[in-house]
Parts: structure tokens; sequence; C-alpha cells
């Protein structure tokens, strides 16, 4: 019962936010109340939750202050040098700018955290994906399949839960996949260029970095709906002709006046210091964050008056994250705590058949990413993860190439999608779009990832049919 409970929540849960049917905060929280009731565990019902919004709490703080950070160092100009630099690099080339999308992601990935990963690439990036008249949806899943391949790395979640899980070590794991991840990165920089191949298509190919769509073109991605070209693209709001984004070329009109060099260098060494001790792990992330947007707040805006204003301007884009984040510690408190989720695992294992069982490692590699949108990535490497790996021993499989075959796939290429992550939500609350529409512009191209690394680690020996 639990378990039928579980999927038919998470199913439903899908259904109505790809079809729009409801928002995605109000499905978080109404759906697994109504299955924890239905499954008769009212009387703990606010424990559960309780306990799913501690857990995102340090989170929560994290993003609140990280959007504040960031919001404040675009305003400051501190990534107009970026922008511009992209800006002449990609020649008005939607083509460009998306491949330098997924080398920037890939770059900035290696920190193995992708909260971070999200708050720094899409800050950078949006500005410029607002100028050129692109779609978010392309931006949010670009970064989405670059960081999801790079989330294999064995500082990571997935690869780390994995090694504990089956008391593995990094040579068992991540050393034979290797091959398979460089795969998986050619593969991310193909895809990114087939779409922006298609993006440059949609928007006609522009030749200056002050050149907008045409009158008349669409400015939402395939699949999104159409848009007329004088609408904003989907996120953004709607902005002064005195307050340009950040990147705007010469004669262009700012609220306030370019900020002075050794402020521009005061906020590049304050956040390459803090970028620094996010990957060092100095003090805990959170307090990493309200420590440094309480110092870059200081010393950019010395006065009450401009300190609220920064504060009233960009109130909205943190409310938008955060209201996400605690509403999914509902939905994976609840579902943890009626126990779903370990009756979900148990379920999932007992339906392999006999005859698939020497092929156990490719089927959980090629299942691994749609799980993705299924279990978290505890209930996963410390629930389902031994169940698979000892079934495959009895198979005369290796342990060791089941935890290989599920880092290709379960909550690496498949973590930006979920909902069951909290950073899923950082990277579409950031890039102003929905998540059915990020599930549905992005998801097979995640999944034609997998099959790729799937494929490598085959043909390299990491994985055995």
């Amino acid at each position: 019962m639990p378990a039928a409970l579980g999927f038919a929540t998470i199913a439903l849960f899908l259904l109505l936010t790809m079809t729009k049917r409801v928002s995605v905060l109000v499905a978080l929280v109404v759906l697994p109340v109504l299955a924890a009731l239905a499954g008769g565990f009212a009387g703990e019902l606010g424990g559960m939750v309780l306990d799913g919004l501690s857990k995102v709490a340090p989170t929560g703080i994290m993003i609140a202050f990280a959007v504040l950070y960031f919001s404040l160092m675009v305003d400051a100009g501190l990534f107009d040098p970026l922008i511009r630099g992209l800006l002449r690099l990609a020649k008005g080339d939607p083509l460009r700018v998306t491949v330098a999308t997924a080398v920037l992601t890939l770059c900035v990935a290696l920190d193995g955290d992708g909260a971070s990963t999200f708050l720094i690439t899409v800050s950078a990036l949006l500005p410029v994906y607002r100028k050129l008249g692109m779609s978010p949806l392309v931006l949010s899943g670009v970064v989405c399949l670059a960081a999801g391949v790079m989330n294999m790395i064995p500082w990571g979640g997935p690869t780390v839960r994995a090694m504990a899980a089956l008391k593995l070590e990094s040579s068992d794991v991540f050393t034979p996949v290797l091959p398979a991840m460089g795969f998986g990165i050619a593969w991310v920089l193909v895809a990114s260029w087939l779409i922006g191949r298609r993006e440059r298509r949609r928007l006609g190919a522009l030749t200056g970095p002050g050149e907008k769509p045409a009158a008349g073109e669409p400015v939402a991605a395939s699949g999104a709906g159409p848009v007329p070209a004088t609408a904003p693209a989907p996120g953004d709001e709607p902005v002064p002709a005195t307050a340009p984004a950040p990147g705007d070329g010469p004669g262009a009109v700012r609220v306030a006046a370019p900020a002075p060099r050794w402020l521009t260098l005061f906020n590049l060494m304050l956040t390459v210091v803090l970028v620094v001790a996010l990957i060092l792990e100095v003090m805990p992330l959170p307090v990493l964050f309200v420590l440094g947007f309480a110092v870059a707040l200081l010393v950019n805006h010395p006065t009450w008056e401009q300190q609220q204003a920064l504060l009233d301007r960009h109130a909205k884009n943190v409310v938008l994250v955060t209201t996400m984040i605690f509403a999914a510690g509902v939905f994976t408190g609840v579902l943890t705590g009626s126990g779903m989720i370990d009756d979900m695992a148990e379920a999932l294992v007992s339906v392999i058949p006999d005859s698939l069982g020497g092929h156990l490692p490719v089927l959980v590699a090629v299942t691994g990413m749609p799980l993705s949108l299924v279990f978290t990535p505890d209930a996963y490497y410390f629930g389902v993860l031994p169940v698979l790996a000892e079934t495959a021993h009895g198979f005369g499989t290796d342990p060791a190439e089941v935890a290989r075959a599920a880092v290709l796939g379960q909550m690496t290429t498949g973590f930006p999608l979920s909902p069951l992550t909290a950073a899923t939500f950082i990277l579409v609350g950031m890039s102003g779009v929905q998540l059915g529409e990020h599930q549905r512009f992005i998801f097979r191209w995640a999944f034609a990832t997998t099959l790729v690394m799937t494929a490598g680690a085959v043909l390299t020996g990491a994985l055995s049919l």
C-alpha cells in the first residue's frame, strides 16, 4: 500500500505540474499531505512535515542569501566584463552562446555542488540570454546537461553515496567510468551545439551584440508555446529604459553610475574568496553566504536607504526560490517519514525478473536517470542500491559494477530535473522558467547523456553486458 501510494503521488505530481494544472508549490505541499491522510498517517503528519522542513532549512537559508549576493554583484556590474567577453566571442550568435554556456558550467561544476553551480552560471549568463532574446529554457537546459555529467565527480553527492553504501573506494567506482564520463562531456558539447543551432534558426543569426530578434519572432523555446517578440522572455521582469541589463552597449543608461574600479576589484576578490571557501567547506554554506552578503551589502551600499532599496528590488526572486525549496521539504519529508520511499525501493527490486539478472548493471544505468524523478539520492543509494548490488552478486556480477552503473544517471544526469532536490528549484527559479517546461524541454537530452555514457562504459569495460 505505501509503495503504491508513493508511486501514485509522484506520478500525479509530474502529471499536474508538466500539464500546468496546478503550480509546483501547491503540488509539492498538497499532494503528499493528501497521500499521508489516505495512508493513515494523519497523526504523524505534523512531525513528518516539520522534519522535512528542518532538513531543507539550511539550503533555504543559503539560497536566500546567495540569490541576494549574486543579484547585488550583477547590479554592481561584476559580471559585465564576462558578459561583454561572451558577447564578443559569440558575435550575436545564439549557437556560440549556448556552447559557451556548456563550457562555463562544466568548469564551475568542478566544485561538486549543484546549488553553487546554478547560482554562479545563471547569474552570469541570464543577462546575456536576455540581451540576445534567447529563451531561458535553453539556459536552464544546457546548464542542466553540463552540471549533471559533472555531478559524477568523486566529491559529488551520488558517487560518495555509492561508495559509502557498498563500502567501495573511488578506484572501484569512479576511475573505471572516467572514460564514460568523457563520452558524456563530449555529448553535452554536441547537444549544446544542436540546441544552439535550433535557437539560432529560431531567432535568425544576429550579426552584432546589440541586436534583438526580428519583429514578430517568438522568444519562447520550441515546445514552450509562442510568445510575441514584444513580450519579455519567460521569467523576465519589465525593465525600465533607465535600467538596461548588464552588458548593454555604449549609450545605455543605468540607474546608478558604474562602480569605481576599487569597488569592482573588492567585489571580485570577495567573490573569489567566497567560491574558494565554498569549495574548501571552510564553514557551512549558509554561514558563508550570510557573511558574504552582509559584507558586500555594507561596502557596496553603505547607507540604510540604499540597503533597503536593494532588498526591496530583489525580494521577489528570494521569495520565489525559497518557497519552492521549503515546499520540496514538505514533499520529501512526508514521503520519507511515512515509509513510502522505502517500500517503493523494495517494490522496484522485487519486479526484476531473473532473466535480467545477468544484465543488471546496464539495466541500472539505463533506469537511473528517470528514477531520479522518483527517489531521493539517499533513498536510492542507501535503500535501493545495496539490494540491487546483492542481487547482482547472486548472478555472479561484481557489486562495484552496479555502483558504477548507478552514477551514470541516478541523481547525476537526472538531478537537475528532479523535484526531489532543492538545487533543481534554484536552477528553474533563477532562470525564470517553470519546472514542467524545463523537464519537457531537456529530459530527452539528459536521458541521451546517460545512454551515451552507458555505451561508453560498456565499450571501455566498466560495465559488462
